[in-house]
């Protein structure tokens, strides 16, 4: 399960879910209302539910403008769309089979409800029964600075079982553009929910080698 809040940050979402597919795995995704917003401002691509697979391929193909792979296939063989307000989805049941589910990013006011147990929607629900079930469930949060209150509902989830995995990226894998960036943070986040990519160069011990001309970042996208 893949939910997409309101926080800017869609590139972050789009990697994830690349990695996702390129790992073969099936995807339920949820874009929150606000996401779709986010989504409309960040890409130029307007979401809707009734008709999300063009939409979906366009923000895969281009999170930041460039484009890319084309990823129709593993859209129409993987993934399956849920609405927000459909808390009757497969999802919102712990008698859903998942392997567990990733939110990213992640607002203050998503982050906030998933601590408080709220449910308000299909993505607070999914993520409150993701937890419930004792399953892996990683929470990316990009806004910044935090709020007293906002740390504290980190310090919640992480109590419960969650994954706080904050939108930090690292610049010893040899990053050479933005995407470079985002494919780290997609990594580490998947590293959390513990399925295996090929979107960075792992740290090996050996001072300067990303920076030498010929070990240039790795990068599925």
């Amino acid at each position: 399960m893949v939910g997409v809040s309101g926080a800017s940050g869609t590139p972050y979402a789009a990697a994830v879910l690349r990695g996702l597919l390129a790992a073969g795995l099936p995807v339920d995704l949820v874009l929150s209302r606000a996401a779709r917003l986010t989504l409309l401002d960040e890409t130029g691509i307007a979401w809707h539910d009734a008709a999300w697979k063009h939409p979906l391929e366009r923000w895969l193909s281009a999170p930041l403008g460039e484009p890319g792979p084309d990823w129709a296939a593993a859209v129409e063989r993987l993934v399956a769309v849920r609405a927000p307000g459909n808390l009757a989805a497969p999802t919102s049941s712990g008698s859903y089979p998942t392997r567990g589910m990733i939110v990213v990013p992640a607002s203050t006011a998503c982050l906030a409800g998933i601590a408080l147990g709220l449910s308000k929607d299909l993505l607070q629900r999914s993520a409150d029964v993701t937890l419930k079930e004792g399953r892996t469930l990683v929470v990316v949060p990009r806004e910044m600075p935090y709020t007293g209150a906002t740390l504290r509902h980190m310090l919640t989830l992480h109590d419960a079982g969650a994954v706080v995995a904050a939108a930090s990226p690292g610049f010893y894998a040899g990053a050479r553009t933005a995407a470079d960036l985002v494919d780290f943070v997609a990594g580490r986040v998947l590293d959390a929910a513990g399925v295996d990519h090929d979107l960075f160069r792992r740290w090996t011990g050996e001072l300067g080698r990303a920076r030498r001309p010929d070990q240039a970042a790795r990068r599925t996208s």
